[in-house]
């Protein structure tokens, strides 16, 4: 099961609408490509990788250059933050 933590949800909502004043379409693919490759974690919750100084683990979105910020405990995944990557992730 997939759990969209509150802070991730509103992470994804000011990548959309950042992108929709841009270019709709691209607002809508990016949106789609990352829940396409959250839920590939349904199938292998590790693809992730692990930092220092980071809780949970990492899962990269190379083509929209995007980091989501997960945990992963049993049947459970955890989607705690959606970022650029050029954005400073948080070290807590």
């Amino acid at each position: 099961m997939i759990l969209w933590e509150q802070e991730s949800l509103n992470d994804r909502e000011k990548i959309f609408e950042f992108l929709y004043d841009f270019n709709p379409e691209a607002a809508d693919k990016t949106d789609e490509i990352i829940e396409a490759k959250v839920e590939n974690l349904l199938v292998q919750p590790l693809m992730g990788v692990q930092r220092d100084g980071i809780r949970g683990r990492l899962l990269i979105i190379p083509e929209i250059s995007m980091i989501v910020s997960y945990w992963f405990d049993g049947d459970i995944i955890r989607i705690m933050r959606v970022l650029h990557q050029k954005q400073k992730f948080p070290m807590d």
